[in-house]
């Protein structure tokens, strides 16, 4: 590692540690991520037993690894708690992902399209894990998620009735609440958080568009 790349991670940590001292709410208030993904993600995996929902299994994998990365780069820029919500949005696609692996006719038929927009997700994490710089890290950890969302962002659009609002919904509330206890904000610390609610809109709009069109 050059010198220069060196100083980054030792300077950073430190002007970190600074930013985060104090926030706008108390830290504990983002234990309660929890009591949402809980039954959210319970509704989500039903559906897909009843047949109502069939999600895309390149965005439901690469949702778990990019976001368990981000969570990581999150940590060890000193984020403690704020990272929470960036690690459950991992968590929650890793439950739908072991879910695949029991129930495999549950997934949505992949395309050419969905393939290509996952070899793109991998690429960008491929240079996620191997760039020397926390915040081009992160930028490439939330590139990889946009290539992922895209079938998904896709089929919501055209196919709405294949897919589950409840998930998206979750992660709009959770990455609020995580937004919320910062007070001074480092672009490391809540990128990744302000992406996540921002495309989970996007979701829940792309889901529900026709409904809300209509009125």
């Amino acid at each position: 590692m050059r010198r220069r790349d060196r100083r980054l991670f030792i300077v950073k940590p430190a002007i970190t540690e600074r930013c985060i001292k104090n926030y706008m709410f108390p830290e504990q208030i983002i234990y309660l991520t929890f009591l949402f993904y809980i039954p959210g993600y319970y509704f989500y995996l039903r559906d897909i037993v009843h047949g109502q929902n069939r999600p895309n299994l390149v965005s439901w994998f690469f949702w778990m690894l990019g976001p368990f990365l981000g969570a990581f780069f999150q940590f060890k820029a000193g984020a403690g708690l704020v990272a929470l919500p960036t690690f459950m949005a991992g968590f929650g696609p890793f439950v739908v992902v072991l879910f695949f692996i029991w129930h495999k006719n549950a997934y949505w038929k992949l395309t050419i399209f969905d393939i290509f927009c996952g070899i793109l997700s991998l690429v960008a994490l491929i240079f996620y894990i191997f760039t020397h710089n926390l915040e081009g890290s992160i930028v490439f950890a939330i590139l990889s998620d946009i290539f992922a969302a895209i079938p998904t962002i896709v089929k919501s659009w055209k196919m709405p009735e294949n897919e589950s609002a409840q998930p998206y919904m979750i992660g709009i509330v959770t990455n609020l609440l995580g937004l919320l206890i910062i007070k001074n904000w480092i672009f490391s610390i809540y990128s990744f958080g302000i992406y996540l609610v921002i495309v989970n809109l996007s979701l829940v709009f792309c889901i529900y568009r026709k409904k809300i069109l209509r009125n």
